[in-house]
């Protein structure tokens, strides 16, 4: 259930930020962000889920996405590479908070702060009383409320008066340039790199495996992946129309006059906006409401997944090993308010959800994704080539540069010109970012095993342990797989780490 929840609160975060495609200003329409997209992407990102990553992750009992990690590399590279995930997930939390809290700042007319507090609260206490439990059944009212009140705010915005057919405006210039983007040869590349970030990069947040890893059984795991894909339309089209009608729209004949907000650069409001003024007002109220659920749930769920990644690998496996069940519920409960605490904070650090959009799935995609598939699907990744491919591509991300985090580029590919004082990379650098990792991964892993397998290098320079690696198997029986203390075999962990664990949907 989450999979497809978890990719409905990205569209309307998307459309909260952005608008659709070309109602956003020209440094993001250069980067083909955008709802319509967004939605195309999950549905490839739950098939490619389901097909390759639910199996072997839940045939194998993993507690959280990390625990192929703690098993192939050992406990202190787990711990160190664990970070980049913890990230990812407070980086997501305050995402959603800060869409949700300008949305309620513009529409009810509270402040800022006042929203975040109110929803970081409500997130936090919820996923504390139940854990798992709390989300799964508050899943099923979000998604019902996402529902009913998204596609009831349609039809207003279609039949306001100060608003055209969005058919006649789509490519065509009307009150704003044409709704429907088009991809011009100097753009390929940024659209081929956005696409992949968007499909492929969410395989790296542990919030997406949550629900597979939780399921009874890797069919069920399966199920929930594929059932996704094909939901995520249903609720992905109000999005879309909304950013469409708002620039299909005259806004000097709405309360909100002249210029249009995309000409006072309040694109980032366009969601609320067109509640507000297009909509009668208990209408834009309800449409607070797909928005609140859309955003608490997206919350509630990566504060679990936070929860579970350090409870489960660090805590119970670094810092105290020998921590009972009791003490591991109230590590569990800390974390939760930790990280929402933390997350919530962020969002007084930078009010740009496109910044923190960028950086979260930016780690996701580019730093934990190829390690997750080398340890899944190549026998011979090793501790040494995960540290050296984490690093290089940390090194080479930062020397591309991102604008939105004021990072200027040092490296400069073909391509990068400047457009209003802002440098704009025209190559797919989070996907060579990506592929340098993964390759740096292979080849230093391969090299490693070596040198120290043939002797080329003794055996005491060998500090992080390491054995040449058997090619992990990925279609399992269900009755387990064979039991050994080898930390190069990928065993189930239930038996040591699932009590420590939320998810407490899981058979183990």
């Amino acid at each position: 259930m989450n999979t497809y929840k978890y990719w409905v609160g990205s569209l309307l975060l998307l459309l909260t930020i952005t608008g659709t495609l070309p109602a956003v200003p020209r440094y993001y329409r250069c980067n083909g962000k955008g709802p319509e997209k967004s939605f195309t992407c999950g549905i490839f990102n739950n098939f490619e889920g389901g097909l390759f990553f639910a199996e072997p992750m839940r045939n194998r009992k993993f507690v959280t996405m990390m625990d192929g990690f703690q098993i192939k590399y050992g406990d202190t590279i787990t711990g160190l590479l664990s970070v980049a995930p913890l990230m990812s997930e407070v980086i997501w939390v305050t995402s959603t908070l800060i869409s949700l809290g300008v949305t309620m700042a513009v529409i009810l007319d509270l402040s800022y702060s006042l929203s975040i507090w109110i929803s970081a609260a409500v997130a936090i206490v919820y996923t504390l009383l139940g854990g798992l439990y709390s989300v799964a059944y508050t899943d099923i009212i979000q998604l019902i409320l996402i529902f009913i009140t998204s596609w009831m705010c349609v039809p207003f915005l279609l039949i306001s008066p100060a608003s055209v057919d969005i058919t006649t405006t789509s490519f065509n210039y009307t009150f704003q340039p044409p709704w429907v983007g088009n991809v011009t040869a100097d753009r390929a590349w940024i659209w081929i790199d956005i696409f992949l970030l968007l499909s492929l990069g969410d395989l790296g947040f542990q919030d997406f495996h949550q629900r597979t890893l939780s399921a009874s059984s890797s069919a069920t795991a399966k199920l929930r992946c594929y059932c996704a894909a094909f939901l995520i339309p249903t609720f992905g089209i109000p999005p879309v129309i909304i950013g469409a009608v708002a620039a299909s729209t005259d806004w000097n004949q709405t309360s909100y006059g002249s210029p249009s907000p995309s000409e006072q650069g309040q694109t980032g409001l366009i969601l609320p906006l067109a509640l507000q003024h297009l909509t009668p007002p208990y209408i834009s109220v309800i449409g607070i409401g797909a928005v609140a659920a859309a955003v608490m749930s997206s919350t509630d769920s990566a504060l679990l997944s936070a929860a579970s990644i350090f409870s489960s690998n660090i805590y119970k496996k670094i810092i105290r090993p020998q921590a009972s069940e009791n003490e591991m519920r109230w590590v569990i409960r800390a974390s939760v308010v930790f990280f929402g605490l933390l997350g919530t904070l962020l969002t007084f650090l930078h009010t740009s959800v496109m910044a923190f959009w960028i950086l979260g799935g930016e780690i996701a995609y580019i730093l934990m994704l190829p390690q997750l598939v080398c340890v899944l699907f190549v026998g011979f990744s090793n501790s040494y080539g995960a540290i050296v491919g984490f690093l290089m591509a940390l090194l080479l991300r930062l020397l591309c540069g991102e604008s939105l985090l004021g990072i200027p580029p040092t490296i400069h590919f073909p391509g990068c010109i400047l457009v209003d004082g802002i440098y704009v990379q025209h190559a797919p650098i989070r996907t060579i970012c990506m592929l340098v990792s993964f390759t740096t991964i292979l080849l230093v892993s391969w090299l490693t095993s070596l040198l120290f397998d043939r002797g080329i290098m003794s055996r005491k320079y060998d500090i992080l342990r390491i054995k040449l690696q058997p090619i992990p198997q990925t279609d399992l029986p269900q009755t387990g797989l064979p039991k050994n203390n080898d930390e190069n075999n990928l065993e189930p962990l239930c038996n040591n780490a699932g009590h420590s664990c939320p998810q407490t949907e899981s058979s183990c």
